[in-house]
């Protein structure tokens, strides 16, 4: 496991997004647990994103601490959301954890997958 202070800082959150991250690991009854971010393959751009909570770290994530907020990357996604920002949206098209990635040089229309300039990943339908 990698703490922020072995690593550089990989992603940000948002107060919105902190805030939200907290209320949900207090409604789940895990206040010691954390906001797992992830990238699998798949989407209709070649990747996605992936959120969840977990109880505890896997010996290999890489731990952000910011706001109040665990926030868990695994080295395979840590390459692909390098200067991320978590933000959470609450408006009347949309409501939900949202992701702005400098990384991705193309996105689909719901913003849940995207291709990076070395265009892998294998696109799929999504949304």
């Amino acid at each position: 496991m990698t703490t922020e202070s072995e690593a550089p800082v990989l992603v940000n959150i948002t107060d919105k997004a902190a805030e939200k991250a907290k209320a949900l690991l207090i409604a789940r009854e895990l206040p010691e647990g954390a906001l797992r971010v992830f990238v699998a393959g798949g989407g209709c751009s070649g990747y996605q994103y992936g959120m969840a909570l977990a109880r505890s770290a896997e010996d290999d994530d890489i731990v952000l601490d910011q706001m109040g907020v665990r926030i868990l990357i695994d080295p395979e996604s840590a390459q692909y959301l390098s200067g991320a920002e978590i933000d959470y949206v609450d408006d009347v098209m949309k409501s939900g954890f949202s992701i702005f990635n400098p990384n991705a040089v193309k996105s689909c229309a719901c913003g849940s997958s995207f291709q990076t300039a070395d265009g892998g990943g294998t696109p799929r339908s999504c949304c």
